[in-house]
């Protein structure tokens, strides 16, 4: 697929869910990634044409924060007095996205976060290419565990217990393991056949060392599929 249709559709995913979902005096979580970086841009442009006002942000990474600073959206820490720890609406893609609105995310790196927001919030919106839907989720595309640096060598052994294979981050540009915004590293587990990813969940969750993991399947979605032909399957 040529990166310029793929470009149209992250586009039409991120301004359709902003253009029915998000609502004036809301407290909003925008995600990380090429495609939820389109709706901050969306926002941001409603923002401006006062068609969208009093919009409290929680920004779930560095990149979105730069990004919501560069279009003038104010945004703020989850536990301040605007946004007391809770969100109206996130809007946020994914790695992976399957028939039951299970997904995987966290390729960014931004999964921690991503999570607090997701359970953060009364309602959440996922938008994604149609490339991203899958009939069998993580059977073809990794899950990221954020793990505490010294409990690697612990971690990555329940994991392997668990059926997985294990392969360390790496960062790009740098010598060493990526590290994430909160000083952890990021396992990639591959798996071979086909899981639960609702017990897959809450088992990686109990190892100890485990900050969180890429598996999302305790939220309820709303999914914004966008096609080929620039049509919107929204489930």
């Amino acid at each position: 697929m040529k990166d310029d249709v793929v470009q149209l559709m992250k586009e039409k995913a991120g301004k359709t869910a902003v253009d029915e979902m998000v609502k004036s005096g809301m407290k909003l979580g925008l995600g990380t990634g090429s495609t939820a970086v389109f709706a901050v841009r969306r926002v941001a442009r409603l923002m401006s044409k006062n068609e969208l006002q009093d919009i409290s942000v929680f920004a779930t990474s560095f990149q979105t924060e730069i990004e919501c600073a560069k279009n003038k959206i104010p945004f703020y820490q989850l536990n301040s007095h605007k946004l007391e720890g809770a969100l109206d609406l996130t809007i946020d893609g994914a790695d992976k996205v399957d028939s039951r609105n299970h997904l995987i995310k966290g390729a960014g790196g931004a999964l921690l976060l991503e999570k607090i927001a997701a359970y953060a919030s009364s309602s959440y919106a996922i938008v994604v290419d149609e490339s991203k839907i899958t009939d069998s989720l993580a059977l073809d595309f990794p899950v990221p565990v954020e793990v505490v640096p010294q409990a690697r060598v612990l971690v990555s052994k329940a994991l392997k217990a668990l059926g997985a294979r294990v392969v360390l981050r790496e960062a790009q540009q740098k010598c060493g393991p990526e590290i994430t915004e909160h000083g952890n590293i990021i396992l990639d587990i591959y798996f071979a056949s086909t899981v639960d990813p609702v017990l897959m969940e809450s088992e990686i969750n109990l190892i100890p060392g485990v900050v969180e993991n890429g598996f999302f399947t305790q939220v309820n979605p709303v999914v914004y599929i966008a096609r080929r032909d620039l049509s919107i399957e929204k489930r």
